[in-house]
């Protein structure tokens, strides 16, 4: 077989099915866009499913691409099996409703075995195929395929919760007896095994999948697709003729270097391949804008970073030393994803703090077991499921120490721990992996409607009508998308609920009322709305400009909302946002409107666009002709939303918060506009109503101190100034009322306590026996009084009796016999209550019980 490096395999993918009219799709970010059912892209459909489900029209029916993925089901496995990664590329070719089985099958065929092409021997190519579907394996018979290299299996068939699903066939190359000596019973019987590798999967996607509904009920899909997937690293692997695939040209560099740090030569171990896997998926994880993290994505990255430091320490290699290895990731995998080569510095940056992190934890680690040791003598399930899971001490290092020190951990344990918190995990996520089911009206709806940006009110004719809605020929409204709302307006007088944009591009109007394909309709946009939307939207491209300059430009932003009262957007970034860099990035944002910089809109080429610089989102898919928004040469973005004219219409901007979303994201929430204080006060009720509450309970105390004769300032008023320093200082505001409050109330008690004990001859005075009765005093003051009393009248009981809101509460001071009595005093007013022998105390809400629970303790 012929030598093919990663490079020229690619070349004659693309090329080839170019050659067959595919548009070539370029790999999408590792973070889905628009999909909350993946944690990372794990396939080359998955950024595909918006074209397959019907919820979008493809750029083409046909498609190609080389797609980036990360799973991460089984990272345990990874480095001791020939083939398993985190990080992979999946080569993929796509129909969408064009050509179908027979096609795929012939193009395969070619691809695989054409002597102009990859030029698989035949004879070494077994094939797998759906019981009952006959066309394939005729299809692969009549190109020549002997009928002993095609194999029948219930397993090829494709499907993934409900939505498009299908049969497939998958071509396996055999390696030979060197890898096993057993023959294709290995594929009959589906025995894993390391002499068959699976190449490539074609999947006839023709069928609707629905739960409860057996295959053979399965109704045919509107229009039938072809999903293909192979595995760049196992096709390197085949033409490279390497024992794993970390032996090929996408992993053999790192490994070198790895050899170069440790001073270990390689020679298939482990540790090099766990991290030169690792290291891999690091680079390109970050590089599409993932923060390390304890949660989501970030988390999983951790994970990779920590295992991969550890295999460093199985290699003798000390200190922080990932870093290292990112030239030789850029050189393997740059000149395709030139993101990570812009972002090198970030990415560095990212690694050196978490392994510098990992490595005080690790020598923390390491002290703790070594006490356990000693202490103990064992290391139990919890100790061992501690260490790993707050110290990330990873188990096959606890048992290093462990066998040093001659003793075993409680491996089962450990792993019952684990499987516990991961279930906990499956449970809190939830995630269901499937693609909707197709939406055939809204597919085959294909007139022609326009969207008017330059019109708020028009007469247009009704061309569809659905359940949920109508389409005109002109609109005037904006549809959701992009992250603006749509507009609000009325049809006819019928107020419009929503506006949702069609797989083909029509605007649908969510709207009450009788309506017919031919109605003559009057649509009006409420013009005060639009307006309130396009100050943010423009808000927003300012803010995303403002937060580069003061961040870095490894910013990008991770999702919008724009709406009539507030703007939020979500960002990449490593670490939470200090007060000033909020200011500086608010302050940057309010220079920008005050200059009165004119915004202007231009329809261009994507190339010309990008030639200007212009701000595209990391994954969004553009079609020729783009729409880019200029504010100056400040700000130039790709933008099919509603902008002002002039950056003075926004006029103003304040920053109300910003938090942490998870996994290395931040979201700011922003207001703009006339009415941008009463905006921010509503979206910060709760911290007004805080503050607010605070204030009323200060008057309050106020009040009562200046009755006991104490001194008290009046509160400033809290005034807005229509900044970020409106949060600062109302969080400094909420706290600082909190002390005075609780200086306030210490002051009264004091004084009371201070006017109580002056006043105690007059109250031992007027004793019933020896109980004391008292009115309105603070219950903190109550103890105080009683000890003094007591001990003024050296007897063996006394009882202090305070009635306050309409409430009893009572004490007892007593030599032996404290806790006796407050059990009778709970019986006699269905009351609560207990302490010790020498003191107790309780209360009741049954103030008519007031005078047989006097009468009761005079008798003491």
């Amino acid at each position: 077989m012929q030598y093919l490096t990663s490079k020229e395999i690619r070349e004659i993918w693309l090329s080839f099915f170019k050659k067959l009219n595919h548009k070539v799709v370029e790999s999408a970010p590792l973070i889905p866009k628009d999909d909350k059912t993946l944690l990372w892209i794990n396939a080359g459909v998955a950024p595909l499913k918006k074209y397959f489900d019907g919820s979008m029209v493809p750029p083409s029916k046909r498609m190609v691409n080389i797609q980036k993925c990360i799973r991460t089901n089984d990272i345990e496995n990874v480095g001791y099996t020939a083939r398993h990664h985190t990080f992979f590329e999946m080569l993929g070719n796509f129909s969408i409703g064009d050509y179908f089985k027979e096609e795929a099958i012939k193009y395969g065929y070619e691809l695989m075995f054409s002597k102009d092409y990859f030029n698989f021997p035949k004879e070494r190519v077994y094939i797998t195929y759906y019981p009952s579907d006959i066309v394939a394996k005729n299809t692969w018979l009549s190109l020549g395929i002997n009928e002993d290299h095609l194999i029948p299996s219930e397993d090829a068939f494709w499907e993934i919760g409900e939505g498009p699903s299908g049969p497939c066939t998958e071509l396996h190359f055999d390696r030979g007896e060197a890898f096993d000596k057993r023959g294709v019973e290995l594929l009959i019987n589906d025995i894993e095994n390391d002499r068959f590798i699976e190449l490539w999967n074609i999947v006839f996607s023709e069928y609707n999948a629905k739960e409860g509904v057996s295959r053979e009920n399965y109704k045919e899909l509107p229009s039938k697709n072809i999903d293909t997937g192979a595995g760049l690293e196992r096709f390197a692997s085949v033409f490279q003729n390497t024992k794993t695939n970390f032996e090929t040209d996408l992993f053999l560099p790192i490994i070198n270097k790895i050899e170069e740090i440790s001073q270990v030569k390689y020679e298939g171990q482990t540790s090099f391949k766990v991290i030169a896997d690792h290291v891999k998926t690091l680079v390109m994880a970050i590089g599409d804008g993932v923060i390390l993290s304890n949660e989501g994505r970030g988390y999983v990255l951790r994970r990779l970073l920590r295992r991969a430091l550890k295999h460093g320490r199985n290699l003798q290699i000390e200190g922080a030393f990932l870093t290292k290895l990112i030239p030789e990731v850029n050189m393997i995998m740059g000149e395709y994803y030139p993101e990570i080569i812009k972002n090198t510095h970030f990415i560095e940056k990212i690694i050196l703090s978490e392994e510098h992190k990992f490595l005080e934890t690790l020598h923390t680690g390491e002290q703790l077991i070594k006490k356990l040791i000693a202490e103990k003598g064992l290391i139990s399930s919890s100790d061992s499921f501690m260490l790993f899971d707050t110290y990330g001490f990873p188990i096959e290092l606890q048992e290093e120490y462990a066998s040093e020190a001659n003793i075993e951990i409680d491996k089962k344990g450990f792993y019952e721990l684990l499987e516990l918190q991961r279930k906990r995990s499956r449970e809190s996520r939830d995630i269901k992996d499937s693609m909707q089911s197709q939406e055939k009206a809204y597919l085959d709806f294909k007139k022609e409607s326009v969207f008017r940006y330059d019109k708020l009110s028009l007469t247009s004719e009704v061309i569809g009508v659905f359940d949920s809605g109508i389409v005109v020929k002109e609109t005037p409204f904006y549809a959701n998308m992009g992250g603006q709302v749509s507009d609000k307006g009325f049809i006819n007088g019928a107020f419009v609920k929503d506006v949702v944009k069609l797989p083909n591009g029509q605007h649908l109007h969510v709207v009450e009322g009788t309506f017919k394909v031919g109605d003559k309709v009057i649509l009006e946009v409420s013009k005060t709305n639009r307006e309130d939307i396009m100050k943010h939207h423009t808000a927003t491209h300012l803010l995303h400009k403002a937060l580069k300059e003061v961040l870095g430009s490894h910013v990008n932003q991770q999702g919008s909302l724009v709406k009539e009262d507030f703007l939020r957007f979500d960002f990449n970034h490593y670490e939470a946002l200090t007060d000033e860099e909020i200011l500086k990035i608010e302050t940057i944002v309010k220079t920008h409107i005050k200059a009165s910089i004119p915004v202007k809109i231009e329809l261009m080429s994507y190339d010309e666009a990008l030639k200007r610089n212009a701000t595209a989102l990391f994954g969004e898919k553009y079609g020729n002709e783009v729409r880019v928004v200029f504010i100056s040469d400040y700000s130039i973005e790709l933008c099919g939303g509603t902008h002002v004219s002039n950056t003075k219409d926004i006029e103003t901007f304040l920053i109300s918060g910003v938090s942490s979303i998870g996994s290395g994201i931040y979201r700011v929430e922003a207001f703009s506009g006339k009415n941008y204080l009463e905006n921010f006060q509503e979206r910060n009720k709760t911290n007004f109503e805080e503050l607010a509450l605070l204030e009323n309970k200060y008057h309050e105390l106020s009040n009562e101190a200046k009755g006991l004769g104490i001194n008290v300032k009046e509160l400033p008023k809290f005034e807005l100034s229509g900044s970020y320093e409106d949060i600062i200082n109302l969080r400094r505001e909420v706290e600082l009322i909190r002390l005075k409050n609780r200086d306030l109330e210490k002051q009264i008690v004091d004084e009371e306590s201070k006017r109580l004990m002056s006043n105690v001859d007059e109250l031992i005075k007027n004793k019933r026996g020896n109980v004391i009765l008292t009115h309105n005093l603070d219950n903190k003051a109550l103890r105080p009084l009683l000890l003094d009393i007591y001990e003024r009248l050296s007897v063996d009981t006394v009882v202090l009796v305070n009635i306050k809101d309409e409430k009893i509460t009572y004490l007892v001071r007593s030599n032996g016999k404290a806790r006796i009595y407050i059990g009778k005093f709970n019986e006699i007013t269905s009351g609560f209550g207990g302490g010790n022998l020498e003191f107790a105390q309780g209360g009741s809400n049954n103030l008519e019980k007031l005078e047989d629970l006097l009468k009761y303790a005079e008798k003491l």
